[in-house]
């Protein structure tokens, strides 16, 4: 099976204070040893580098450039398949966002929705099941 990566699972995956850090290791090493493959979006790399700098969420946020290793390090893990939106995930973007009547705060969760539905990943790993609840459309594995 393909899990699609969620921000908020990949920041507690690499955020030592982050209270899932540890569950979220746990479950992505249970993932793995099943010979589940994980799928990566290019958006989610951008959240995740702008989430772990940020001095507002920890006390001790990454450097760009660390933030920005850890994210090359993970587009280039063997185990991550890369997804990538296209003409069908814009249509369903849009589509979604308008059906559901989501605001300004669901743009980048829709559109991430959107693309790992196009590129038929349907298991999720994240931390907030709730953002993607709404579409009916995946099974959220949580820590």
């Amino acid at each position: 099976m393909n899990r699609g990566l969620d921000t908020g699972f990949l920041v507690a995956l690499e955020v030592r204070e982050h209270a899932l850090h540890q569950p979220a290791r746990e479950k992505l090493q249970a993932v793995l040893a099943q010979g589940d493959r994980l799928s990566l979006s290019p958006q989610v790399l951008a959240e995740f580098i702008h989430v772990i700098t940020d001095a507002h969420r920890f006390a001790v946020p990454l450097a760009v450039e660390d933030a920005r290793a850890l994210a090359q390090r993970w587009w280039t893990a063997r185990e991550v398949d890369h997804v990538f939106p296209d003409e069908e995930t814009v249509r369903q973007f849009l589509t979604w966002h308008q059906e559901h009547r989501l605001g300004r705060k669901r743009l980048l969760d829709t559109l991430l929705a959107a693309t790992y539905r196009s590129a038929g990943v349907r298991s999720l790993l994240t931390t907030n099941p709730g953002d993607f609840a709404v579409f009916g459309e995946f099974d959220c594995v949580t820590p």
